[in-house]
């Protein structure tokens, strides 16, 4: 990497040591990166992307196993887009570019209704673009910028307005088989990734360019835990901390404990006469299933 420095005072350097051994420990952890490997890292213009680009870069120069990486993005045709700068910054720093151009903005428009949020769809639509690029660049990695805010607020979003006990995991394979996507971000925090793009004077691109609303339930889940932390300044780190340290005989899924009721003989009759007794009590159909009302606030 043949990067011209802005000028890195001591707070940049100590920043950038941070994240990068925030990133070691959930490549180590994870195991998301291998000898070998050709990882095709998404630039959206944004802070996160950025930053992993370069800090991937920073560590293929000391690891111990070599990769390759290249840096992708993906014009879908919102307006004013200037795809241009996300190749300039990449070429200019010595990474291998990539930019593709496909109008999912115009599907998006035709699809969603005025006033509703473009984001799922645009969402879906960039994925399969990606994972289709992945492929066909010889890829057999995808880095994503995802990280610990990201990780916690979707497990909070899951938690509210889903009914699941899910978030964002550091590495996953795509239901095809072809594209294991990892996040080597997981782990940092949010602010050093936003203080070390600012002092490394990334050239960040808008991401409201659709004119789409801003994810609400997600600014929601945002403002709290922002309120959250004033009083309790760990509990960022405590929320990401109980993502690994499960105790699944202390939750209420009866596929993850031993001890869940099973349905042979007598015992099998019994408890389904008790749920039919149960579904008659609460007006619902035996075996169907109720669940409990959950607030959905539209964006």
């Amino acid at each position: 990497m043949k990067a011209t420095l802005p000028a890195r005072d001591d707070r940049t350097q100590r920043l950038e040591r941070s994240l990068l051994g925030h990133m070691g420990r959930a490549i180590h952890d994870w195991k998301l990166i291998d000898d070998g490997d050709r990882i095709m890292v998404g630039m959206s213009g944004g802070k996160d992307s950025y930053a992993l680009m370069w800090l991937l870069g920073r560590l293929k120069q000391r690891a111990p196993v070599k990769f390759e990486l290249v840096g992708v993005n993906l014009d879908q045709g919102h307006p004013g887009f200037e795809q241009g700068v996300i190749e300039g910054w990449l070429r200019e720093h010595g990474f291998a570019a990539h930019m593709v151009k496909e109008d999912t903005y115009t599907i998006v428009k035709e699809k969603i209704p005025e006033g509703k949020t473009y984001c799922p769809l645009c969402s879906r639509l960039r994925r399969g673009i990606l994972y289709d690029t992945a492929v066909a660049l010889g890829c057999n990695k995808i880095a994503l910028g995802h990280h610990r805010d990201d990780v916690i607020e979707t497990l909070m979003l899951n938690l509210f307005f889903a009914g699941q006990l899910k978030a964002m995991p550091a590495r996953l394979v795509s239901d095809d088989g072809r594209n294991t996507v990892i996040r080597p971000l997981t782990y940092a925090p949010e602010e050093e990734l936003a203080e070390f793009a600012q002092l490394m004077q990334f050239p960040i691109l808008p991401c409201d360019l659709c004119g789409s609303q801003e994810n609400l339930q997600r600014k929601q889940i945002k403002n709290l835990l922002s309120s959250l932390q004033e009083q309790h300044p760990n509990i960022k780190s405590s929320l990401l901390n109980a993502l690994t340290n499960v105790r699944p005989t202390h939750l209420l899924d009866p596929r993850l404990s031993k001890e869940a009721p099973r349905s042979e003989g007598g015992t099998g009759a019994f408890a389904e006469a008790l749920e039919t007794a149960a579904a008659r009590t609460l007006g619902i159909t035996p075996g169907g299933g109720r669940r409990l009302p959950i607030l959905d606030v539209e964006a």
